[in-house]
């Protein structure tokens, strides 16, 4: 008997193979949604503590410079108020740098599922 080769890959692999991918792709799906509701709650949370961090911050800061401005009202009441809006420009160019170098570090936000997508891309190709 002799045996005869065809240039044609059988359907049973080629359903295999199908279903491979099917399957990788419906976990990196699931991943990327599971990472999404992971940074979208960070995200909320973040700006919800920032928000209420902010308007208590500016309380205490009108009260702290209402309170300086009186203190030195007989003496030099505009003195004071050009020392406050300093210290506050000076305190305000650190947070934005900071807040510019802190965006800049930040990773990326899907870095679970670029790792994985590497990880298939290696294992698929020779």
């Amino acid at each position: 008997m002799e045996a005869k080769y065809s240039d044609e890959a059988p359907a049973p692999s080629l359903k295999k193979m199908g279903g491979a991918v099917v399957g990788l792709l419906q976990g990196h799906l699931e991943l990327i949604g599971i990472e999404l509701q992971e940074e979208r709650s960070r995200v909320f949370r973040l700006f919800l503590l920032a928000s209420i961090s902010l308007i208590l911050g500016l309380l205490i800061l009108v009260g702290l410079s209402a309170a300086i401005v009186i203190a030195f009202w007989e003496s030099n009441p505009i003195a004071a108020i050009f020392v406050l809006c300093a210290i506050y420009a000076v305190a305000m160019a650190i947070c934005i740098s900071r807040a510019i170098k802190l965006a800049k570090a930040c990773a990326s936000p899907f870095q679970a599922t670029v790792e994985e997508l590497a990880r298939n891309q290696e294992r698929l190709l020779p």
